[in-house]
């Protein structure tokens, strides 16, 4: 749990929030917020203001949607280990559709999700490949000279200084990752990350290649 003290403290050491014109406060607290919803398969396919990210097919037989933080190291880790294994075997092979979908814990992590939101423009694959590559250099970027790093990755993938500091300014943008988190933690439960659900079946934490396997196969064979 983010306290007010910590947040403004950490705010006051990034300049982030000062730089980009945020007001991530929001973001955090509305979202922790927990009331006792009912959770079905439907609540987790329901995309709330923001477009679905995903890859594979509609109709695939099992649904995987992910719920991460671009700054949690454990969903960096899955990324890195466990996602290529998800998408060789199941979702290049059409068996599987798998969403990703933003559950930022702090402010740097709200920046990075809309910076790979503004730079996809609603490409998916081209979502998931910014989006790994912050995962990848998450220690560069969330470490120091966030602002920077994200400027400069921002250009590299396409968009001006301008684009760049429009996106991490875009107020409405962020209003829809917040109205999304709050969905999460509300109806879903979801208070960590990662956090899965394969066909509305919920997993919390960072899962292996064959705890997933196990959970699928059985779905695709029904």
């Amino acid at each position: 749990m983010i306290t007010r003290r910590v947040f403004t403290t950490m705010l006051s050491l990034t300049g982030l929030a000062v730089a980009a014109g945020l007001s991530p406060l929001r973001l955090i607290t509305e979202a922790m917020i927990p009331k006792a919803l009912a959770q079905s398969a439907s609540d987790v396919a329901k995309p709330v203001s923001l477009p679905d990210m995903a890859l594979g097919p509609d109709n695939a037989a099992v649904t995987i949607t992910e719920f991460a933080s671009m700054t949690c190291p454990h969903c960096a880790a899955f990324n890195e280990q466990v996602f290529p294994k998800i998408k060789k075997e199941y979702i290049d092979t059409g068996k599987v559709r798998y969403i990703f979908r933003e559950f930022p814990l702090d402010i740097k992590a709200a920046a990075g999700s809309m910076l790979s939101r503004c730079i996809a423009n609603g490409d998916a694959p081209k979502y998931f490949a910014v989006t790994d590559m912050l995962f990848r250099s998450q220690a560069d970027w969330v470490t120091k000279n966030t602002t920077e790093t994200l400027a400069r990755i921002g250009k590299q993938a396409g968009l001006s200084q301008s684009q760049v500091e429009a996106c991490l300014k875009d107020q409405a943008l962020l209003d829809k990752i917040a109205a999304d988190q709050k969905y999460a933690s509300e109806v879903l439960k979801v208070d960590s990350t990662p956090t899965f659900f394969i066909n509305g079946e919920k997993i919390k934490g960072e899962a292996s290649f064959e705890e997933f396997a196990k959970k699928i196969n059985p779905l695709l064979k029904s």
